[in-house]
């Protein structure tokens, strides 16, 4: 029985052929295009945060009580933190995206590896912090369950 020896080529010997480089191309575009409205996005966050500090605190002084700090003090300054932490954390997923989409480009355009490498580094690097985002927000969702069933169990 004889081994077919395309199908047993190794990896290095991957080539990038017009379809693929078609789609990576396209890919790159909307990439870019993905990573420049997670800019605006982050941008209308730390915005949209710092509004909201001024929006509570007028709230607060025309409607909470006027003998001391209410609520609305604080729960302002709290949710432009949120907001601003939020806006970081999106920022570098987007700039991975824009760096691999740019790199891609000019990969594809130059028939140059390095670049090529670079774009799937970048990549990597999106795919690594979203994942290990992910990990900790549903670690985080993980311990609210566990203690609010908790709180539930020995509230009765």
């Amino acid at each position: 029985m004889e081994q077919d020896t395309q199908s047993q080529q190794p990896l290095f010997g991957l080539s990038i052929d017009p379809a693929i480089k078609s789609h990576l191309s396209e890919t790159a575009s909307w990439g870019r295009f993905l990573a420049i409205i997670g800019f605006i996005a982050c941008g209308l966050l730390v915005v949209v945060g710092i509004f909201f500090v001024s929006v509570v605190g007028t709230m607060g002084a025309r409607y909470g009580s006027y003998d001391g700090p209410s609520l609305t003090s604080a729960f302002g300054p709290a949710i432009m933190v949120v907001y601003i932490i939020a806006a970081i954390l999106y920022f570098f997923p987007c700039l991975f995206l824009l760096r691999f989409s740019n790199r891609m480009k000019t990969a594809l355009a130059a028939d140059n590896q390095a670049d090529l490498t670079v774009a799937f580094q970048n990549l990597k690097a999106l795919f690594r912090f979203v994942g290990v985002l992910t990990i900790i927000v549903l670690s985080l969702y993980l311990l609210a369950l566990i203690f609010g069933g908790l709180g539930a169990m020995l509230g009765r």
